[in-house]
């Protein structure tokens, strides 16, 4: 009978490989695909940094950009969320500036909060003067980060890169400084086409080999950060702002899964579903029912609790608002579970538990 024996041992092999859960990378990668996974991955938009006391500790010696730009640190900053909480996928510590920076327009936060640039572009001198050609080179620490983050997390956790988009990277530029209200990119767009297209041309092109970079480290994923997308009327988004991104998603050439996170830009969905991204992320002023009803299933979706929960609300109300957000989805292959906009610093620790539990338990 040893036939039956033989069969017997197969049967619980192929079982065994059956019911084994994945690693936490292997389910984001699925989920990323809009493959089947045993429940959706996880992982939150600012999830390095601000709330975690660890991350503030460090701060009492070290500021924000030489967190940013040492990479044993940055590596350190990437890791304290997953650690805590149990990740699927771990978010490199950095900031979107540093694209600018590597151009030549350096930045700082200010005590009081808030970035600070060196100089505004204010005209087409200061945009010639931007130089795409050392970006890489200025940023190997970013390049070194990743690589020492790739092999901590080696097949465990999913690792994704990030970069924001040329609109919104333009709006930060050319105020030189956060501000309650990003005017100068979008005047400029209106009123000289010719030479905010020279601008977004140029961000494209450092924002390319940027995000190509992050590919060969081994990165799971990247994320493109239109924050200020919304800042856009419709008929503008596009031109303004959506086909650079798509350009730059076309560049990478598919080699991994691209999310485009665009906030606020709801009205612009056939836009934003042609960008040929992997995954579209879902704001929280947006209904992910909804959106579920307008998105092609062979495009991921991730989002979109709000942020405003995890600050204000109790564990309880947390996990309520994620089982609506997970039962909305349900039976959607391609649902990567995220905030809809990043942490707050006022994020409390308790509620971003009950986040992960509720998650994690869905069934």
């Amino acid at each position: 009978m040893l036939w039956a024996t033989n069969l017997m041992n197969a049967i619980a092999l192929n079982t065994a490989k059956i019911v084994t859960p994945p690693t936490a990378r292997e389910r984001f990668a699925r989920a990323a695909r809009c493959l089947p996974v045993d429940r959706p991955p996880m992982w939150l938009m600012r999830q390095a940094g601000r709330a975690l006391p660890e991350y503030r500790k460090l701060k009492e010696t070290y500021t924000f950009v030489q967190l940013v730009q040492n990479p044993e640190l940055a590596v350190e900053v990437t890791l304290q969320p997953v650690r805590r909480f149990g990740f699927d996928a771990a978010i490199l510590f950095s900031d979107i500036l540093v694209i600018p920076e590597a151009m030549g327009q350096t930045y700082h936060f200010k005590e009081t909060g808030g970035v600070q640039m060196d100089f505004a572009v204010t005209s087409k001198a200061d945009i010639e003067k931007l130089s795409v050609e050392r970006v890489v080179e200025r940023l190997s620490y970013v390049d070194k980060a990743l690589r020492m983050l790739r092999a901590e997390l080696g097949d465990k956790n999913a690792l994704i890169g990030f970069s924001g988009s040329p609109w919104t990277l333009a709006t930060f530029m050319m105020e030189g400084a956060s501000v309650p209200k990003y005017s100068r990119a979008l005047q400029l767009f209106r009123e000289d086409p010719k030479t905010y297209y020279a601008l977004a041309e140029k961000l494209t092109a450092a924002i390319t080999v940027y995000l190509q970079m992050q590919i060969a480290t081994g990165v799971d994923a990247v994320q493109i950060f239109d924050s200020h997308g919304g800042h856009l009327a419709p008929t503008e988004f596009q031109d303004a702002s959506g086909r650079w991104t798509d350009q730059i998603i076309a560049n990478l050439g598919g080699k991994v899964p691209v999310i485009n996170f665009s906030l606020g830009t709801h009205g612009n969905w056939p836009d934003l579903i042609a960008s040929g991204a992997n995954v579209l992320g879902i704001d929280w002023q947006t209904s992910i029912a909804e959106a579920r009803k307008i998105i092609p299933a062979h495009i991921a979706m991730q989002g979109n609790l709000s942020p405003v929960h995890i600050a204000e609300s109790t564990p309880e109300v947390v996990s309520a608002e994620a089982k609506n957000i997970l039962e909305a989805m349900r039976g959607r292959p391609g649902h990567i579970f995220n905030l809809g906009h990043g942490l707050t610093p006022a994020a409390k620790l308790e509620n971003i538990a009950a986040l992960v539990e509720t998650v994690k338990g869905f069934k």
